[in-house]
């Protein structure tokens, strides 16, 4: 179930929004005529339409997400709906901000977007594969087949997805490299969804120095001994200790596991409590040694 509630929380931000706009209307209540032609005034109005759409733009992204909150609260939910809105609200934003500070240099936005129509088509050329990038962001975003905690595979390049952006989509591989996938390799190549149907299987990863001498079979032996009848965990659990890598000082080692449920939180919570027996063994070892 996905679930938002810091999203439904009023920003700090907006308040602060509010009160600027209170100022600003105190501001050209208290102005005169000549006034008007004073470069500080023009800045304040620039700074006023970016303000009110801005406000507005947040009102009704509070107001979206706040049903879509009420709606799905009993249903379990893997769309990108709410990373979606926000997106589009900063994208949104930052158009205001464009056309604040042209109306604070006394440029009015509508000429001189019209002015620039043939620059525009120019630049739409020039950045075609950009934009198309943004709209498959966009869609990505607002459908059900892809969301962030999902593990995928496109190409060549399988991982866990951290981060949906309009320009890419951000993997972490198994090597915890950060591997940036643009938006449109989604819809131009092959792309498998590991995570579509959850499954109850998760992995473990943790690393020992080579200063620890004990042999892969004793730490296996230790960490059967220490998971038996785990209440968590899946009780025809089969613990194969996988060795992934040999550093320079270290080797790093794999567990695949088992558990009850296919609940995020529940392997999350499970994998913290393998890493704290992992991490007393160690201290037992170094000491010992």
């Amino acid at each position: 179930m996905v679930k938002n509630s810091n999203n439904n929380k009023v920003p700090f931000t907006f308040i602060i929004k509010i009160i600027l706009l209170g100022m600003t209307i105190a501001f050209f209540l208290n102005t005169t005529a000549k006034d008007e032609i004073t470069w500080w005034y023009q800045g304040v109005r620039g700074f006023y339409f970016f303000l009110v759409p801005s406000i507005i733009v947040s009102i009704i992204r509070f107001t979206i997400i706040s049903f879509y909150n009420v709606r799905h609260a009993k249903k379990a939910v893997r769309g990108n709906f709410v990373l979606g809105i926000n997106r589009v609200t900063a994208m949104l934003n930052a158009v205001f901000v464009i056309i604040g500070l042209m109306i604070a240099f006394g440029i009015k936005p509508i000429e001189f977007l019209t002015s620039l129509t043939i620059v525009a088509m120019a630049i739409a050329v020039l950045f075609r594969d950009y934009i198309t990038n943004m709209l498959s962001g966009l869609f990505i975003m607002f459908s059900e087949q892809l969301s962030v905690g999902d593990r995928i595979k496109v190409g060549d390049q399988k991982g866990r997805i951290v981060d949906i952006t309009f320009a890419n989509i951000e993997l972490q591989n198994d090597e915890d490299d950060i591997v940036m996938i643009p938006n449109n390799l989604v819809f131009t190549n092959p792309m498998v969804n590991l995570s579509a149907h959850r499954s109850n299987l998760f992995a473990v990863k943790f690393e020992l120095p080579l200063s620890i001498d004990v042999s892969v079979d004793n730490l296996e032996a230790y960490i059967r001994e220490t998971l038996l009848n785990h209440p968590n965990l899946a009780p025809n659990n089969e613990l194969d200790l996988e060795v992934i890598e040999i550093g320079k000082d270290f080797v790093r080692y794999k567990i695949e596991l088992y558990a009850v449920s296919s609940s995020n939180k529940l392997h999350k919570n499970i994998e913290n409590e393998i890493l704290k027996y992992i991490l007393a063994f160690k201290h037992r070892q170094a000491k010992s040694s």
